[in-house]
């Protein structure tokens, strides 16, 4: 098992060894994603997972691999977050010693969340591929058992039981998902050849960080050479790991990329309109099925949802982005008179327009806008971009003139 692409077996073997930790998260159907995509839409939520994500399976296998020599060593690994949790959060179960190594940019939440799990946690590097090095130099000094996110049979293997979950449900025409070193793709891929050998399987990546692409051109497990830069945090490996690009290059044809508007588009649409948060590496996979739903319509589809451990910050500037592009958030400056009144009047007529004003800002000491006069900064709610262009058409109407817009 070692040096070996899971089979089916040990997959099977590597469900029977993390039931009592794990659940099987259940797969949901959405009427709202059957129209917009033209399908029959199921949502495999492992945002719902112990841990917020995936990782725990894959995490959970190979923690209950060790030996007895293995485990009094200890266990070392870099994370972003999902896979520092896991790993953390199994270790604990299981008395076993453990060191997360995560970049020093990873979301508060999750470094807050692995610390909580009670490992020693290590802030190193500006990325994932820099704390990976940094683990990698202290398990040599440490002697502890590096655990890797992805190029890892027992972790692949642990993955592969949500493949035999939805196999056992339906049997889909085509299942998306989300791909950064490969360890899900690969073990759900592996589970579903066997189980529903009909089904095609679709990577989705990050566009700031596609080694799935780069490596199904190039027949072998690539790294980026460039820097990567996604907001799906969970993708951005920068490498493809060799054993599960094994399997992948297999059962796995193509890669669906999609950028970080889309991505932000799929997280805010799921937390709307289906009332379930997911993080960025989360949400690819609804993303890649919007891109491409003219090739899913009418099939059976299941969208894996890998995580829901989104930073705060980062789903805030989203929802902010979201509602601008809908025409629900707009902002414009205009100049006033500075006199009694003046201000008073521009809000009486925003407000008969039925908008409400979320912020406000009155600068008079401004020296680009001529003494006696005043600018105005408004972020302002609309119920969409029709009842924007009212707003503005009204004001236009009124008298004032729109200095700046965004």
């Amino acid at each position: 098992m070692a040096d070996a692409a899971p089979a089916i077996a040990e997959i099977e073997a590597a469900r029977a060894r993390i039931a009592a930790l794990i659940h099987p998260t259940p797969l949901m159907r959405s009427a709202t994603l059957d129209q917009m995509i033209g399908a029959e839409v199921y949502l495999k939520t492992e945002n719902l997972q112990k841990t917020g994500s995936f990782k725990i399976r894959g995490a959970a296998n190979r923690i209950a691999s060790l030996t007895p020599a293995e485990a009094a060593r200890g266990v070392i690994a870099a994370s972003a977050g999902n896979h520092g949790q896991a790993l953390a959060c199994a270790a604990r179960r299981a008395g076993v010693r453990a060191t997360i190594v995560m970049p020093r940019t990873a979301a508060i939440a999750k470094i807050d969340a692995t610390r909580a799990y009670g490992p020693e946690v290590v802030l190193a590097g500006a990325d994932y591929p820099a704390a990976r090095a940094a683990a990698e130099e202290l398990r040599a000094r440490t002697d502890a058992v590096f655990v890797d996110a992805y190029d890892d049979p027992f972790v692949i293997a642990g993955q592969g039981t949500i493949g035999l979950e939805i196999a056992e449900e339906l049997q889909p025409d085509a299942v998306l998902i989300p791909t950064g070193g490969g360890g899900l793709l690969a073990g759900i891929a592996a589970a579903l050849a066997e189980r529903s050998p009909r089904t095609e399987v679709i990577g989705v990546e990050a566009a700031g960080s596609p080694q799935l692409s780069t490596s199904l051109a190039a027949g072998a497990a690539s790294s980026i050479v460039r820097a990567v830069d996604t907001i799906a945090d969970g993708l951005a490996t920068g490498r493809i790991g060799a054993i599960p690009f094994a399997i992948i290059r297999k059962h796995v044809r193509r890669a669906v990329a999609v950028d970080d508007f889309e991505i932000g588009e799929a997280v805010l649409l799921m937390l709307e309109r289906l009332k379930l948060l997911t993080e960025g590496a989360g949400a690819t996979a609804l993303a890649g099925a919007l891109k491409i739903r003219g090739e899913l319509k009418g099939k059976r589809v299941v969208l894996c949802i890998s995580g829901g451990n989104i930073d705060i910050n980062l789903l805030d500037r989203i929802i902010g982005y979201g509602l601008s592009k809908a025409g629900r958030l707009t902002s414009f400056t205009l100049d006033l008179r500075d006199r009694p009144g003046e201000l008073r009047k521009l809000l009486d007529l925003i407000g008969a327009t039925g908008a409400n004003i979320r912020s406000i800002s009155h600068d008079r000491t401004r020296r680009d806008i001529p003494i006696g006069g005043a600018r105005v900064t408004l972020e302002i709610e609309t119920r969409g971009h029709g009842h924007r262009d009212e707003l503005l058409a009204r004001l236009r109407a009124g008298g004032y003139e729109i200095a700046a817009e965004v």
